[in-house]
């Protein structure tokens, strides 16, 4: 009897339940869908990949609205491009929300939106192309900067009027107001003069069309786009996106060549697939594989530092002392630590690439440097056997009384016997004595072979001879 009552009202529950579920979903097809992404960061690399990303969720939630919330003082005019290109390609209308500042390469993502809107004490402008030291670039770059923002303000559109008999075209977004967002020369009557770069405040921008309208939240600016029945999506960085940003910083950057430089120092110091070779490993992945991530780092600069490591293993392991392949090796490394660190793939070394290139090059150095230093420093702490490093080397002696031979030393038993040369001496070659054939090195220089000989010493697994009438 329990079970059917049980069942029953399984079968009055599921049924409502399903309606509910049903009837939540429809409520929220029928509100708008907004997709809320912030830039309130320097623009560069990061933020042009979660925007790629950002616009990618939001054509799968099936946005109707993709929201921009500003707050930048500008970055890197290459990424803003992209950015700019990815607002203007959008099949939804973009917005964006100026919270405080839309300076630089913010005003030229701002200016591609369909909308603008501008908390109460905000600005947008100041557009002009500088260097890291805030100077303005050469004019080559002004030139790209002003028609880029050009471009962006005609993709509006304008509106062709006939006024007392006479054609005015407007524009949504004055192209020249664009231009003079950039270059001081550009003189627009009652908004700016010559010598200075336009900045708007929100009630100017709005005068100038250039806004179109003042908000203090993002509910407000929805509430002017007349927009009330809504649900808000917010762009997330997952966690590896947080965790490539959290590397990039130059100090684990660091870090992680002093990873490298010090595996290696120790893998060479006692040679064999170990420890310190999987350390360094480790920290060529750590250091690599974000700036990967991010665009910076090529497969050629990367192959750069593998090849370099390997000149590095040859001059050590099979040619003797230090020479071309040493030098290039140290070299390769250098540059393909360097050149992953900026963006320079076209190797175009103009005045901005230079001074990002002898930065990475002072940081890549600086931090080998370190790596070394703290590595002979460590490595005399553990051989020495001071501190707890000592417990990591071994201390016991293999003394030869105590059986502990490192070479054959059967042909120490030669000494004093005679025997010939099976092959010229040059000055190393054959010898034979009692018919066994041993490695010999001569102390007479040339000796011929078949000459008799009579063995000098044997020391560090060689034999020493030397003429036999020579004595």
């Amino acid at each position: 009897m329990k079970n059917r009552l049980f069942c029953l009202l399984l079968a009055l529950i599921i049924p409502l339940v399903s309606f509910s579920q049903k009837t939540n979903d429809s409520l929220d097809v029928l509100k708008v869908k907004v997709y809320k992404f912030d830039i309130k960061q320097e623009i560069g690399p990061p933020v042009w990949r979660q925007t790629k990303d950002a616009f990618a969720e939001a054509k799968a939630w099936n946005a109707d609205i993709f929201l921009i919330h500003m707050n930048t003082y500008g970055g890197a005019v290459v990424d803003a491009d992209s950015i700019r290109t990815a607002i203007l390609n959008s099949e939804k209308p973009v917005y964006v929300y100026i919270d405080n500042n839309a300076a630089s390469a913010g005003a030229l993502i701002s200016i591609a939106c369909d909308g603008i809107y501008m908390r109460t004490g905000a600005n947008i402008g100041a557009a002009t192309v500088v260097n890291q030291t805030g100077e303005a670039m050469p004019d080559k770059y002004q030139s790209y900067m002003r028609s880029t923002m050009r471009a962006t303000a005609e993709s509006h559109g304008k509106d062709t009027l006939i006024q007392n008999g006479d054609t005015i075209v407007k524009w949504k977004r004055d192209p020249l107001i664009a231009e003079a967002m950039v270059d001081p020369r550009t003189y627009i009557k009652n908004v700016i003069d010559t010598g200075k770069v336009l900045t708007f405040t929100p009630n100017e921008a709005i005068k100038n069309g250039y806004c179109e309208g003042i908000a203090n939240s993002v509910e407000e600016v929805l509430k002017q786009l007349k927009v009330e029945d809504y649900v808000i999506k917010k762009y997330e960085p997952s966690g590896i996106e947080k965790l490539v940003d959290f590397m990039l910083n130059p100090m684990f950057q660091g870090l992680f060549i002093m990873l490298i430089i010090g595996g290696i120092y120790f893998e060479l110091q006692s040679p064999g697939i170990g420890f310190p070779l999987i350390i360094a490993i480790i920290g060529a992945f750590l250091y690599f594989s974000p700036l990967y991530l991010e665009g910076l780092a090529a497969n050629w600069e990367i192959i750069l530092f593998i090849v370099g490591v390997a000149l590095i293993g040859v001059e050590v392991f099979v040619i003797p002392g230090f020479g071309v392949a040493g030098v290039s090796g140290i070299v390769l490394i250098i540059s393909g630590l360097s050149l992953s660190l900026i963006d320079n793939v076209n190797l175009e070394f103009e005045p901005r690439h230079i001074k990002a290139l002898l930065g990475a090059i002072l940081l890549v150095t600086f931090s080998m440097l370190s790596s070394i230093i703290i590595s002979i420093n460590l490595s005399k702490r553990l051989f020495a056997g001071k501190g707890y490093l000592g417990r990591l080397a071994l201390k016991t002696e293999g003394k030869i009384e105590e059986g502990y031979i490192g070479v054959d030393m059967s042909p120490k038993s030669l000494v004093g016997q005679k025997g010939i040369c099976g092959t010229d001496l040059r000055p190393s070659g054959k010898i034979i004595i009692n018919e066994e054939i041993y490695d010999a090195k001569s102390e007479d220089g040339f000796i011929n072979k078949g000459t008799e000989i009579i063995v000098l010493r044997y020391e560090t697994g060689q034999v020493y001879v030397m003429k036999a009438n020579n004595e």
